[in-house]
């Protein structure tokens, strides 16, 4: 038996109201580009709305004009899609609350993650969008990935609750150790400011 080894997350698509409902939300709102549409191949009285969250990745609507917006939560029974998050930039993310306020958009208030920050709204479909900005940069030929799984084995070995910054700083020192080589003798912290 062999995995069927994923490299990514080529698309999401969720079920929409009407074309403009989503045209309005995906690239009105949340900024992405509406790169090109097709009827469902699977269902001829449906179109199929792309678009671009910046990534190279796509999201899609099936969208349908007979159907119109209903804004109650979508459901989070089990099997069902809790949330969708998007990375904003650490700008972006500073004015999401003034941004929401000014649409009234009913959101979250900023959410302190210990490795990033999140805001939380729903769609005018009721799915509960996430933003969210790292605190991070991982270090050159790491991922954001790499720099949580670090910090998450320097969280478990300290025995502390969740990753916080502290975490973050050592995972990528460590990360930064393992894969950059030094002529130096040692790599410790040293005090070049100590007195003679």
């Amino acid at each position: 038996m062999r995995k069927l080894q994923a490299q990514g997350v080529h698309h999401i698509t969720l079920v929409g109201a009407d074309r403009n409902t989503s045209i309005d939300f995906w690239e009105g709102i949340l900024g992405m580009p509406f790169i090109f549409e097709q009827p469902n191949l699977d269902k001829a009285s449906e179109s199929h709305l792309y678009f671009d969250p910046g990534d190279g990745r796509l999201i899609t609507i099936f969208t349908d004009e007979n159907r119109k917006p209903d804004p109650k939560r979508t459901p989070t029974d089990v099997g069902c899609v809790h949330h969708i998050a998007f990375s904003v930039s650490r700008v972006t993310f500073l004015q999401a609350v003034e941004r929401l306020d000014e649409r009234a958009i009913k959101h979250s208030g900023v959410k302190d993650r210990g490795f990033m920050d999140s805001i939380y709204f729903e769609d005018p479909l009721g799915l509960l969008i996430e933003l969210a900005s790292y605190r991070f940069e991982p270090p050159a030929g790491h991922t954001h990935a790499d720099v949580l799984m670090e910090a998450h084995k320097v969280r478990v070995a300290r025995g502390d609750y969740n990753i916080a910054e502290i975490h973050l700083a050592d995972a990528i020192e460590a990360l930064t150790e393992r894969s950059r080589s030094t002529l130096s003798a040692g790599r410790e912290p040293k005090d070049p400011y100590r007195k003679s």
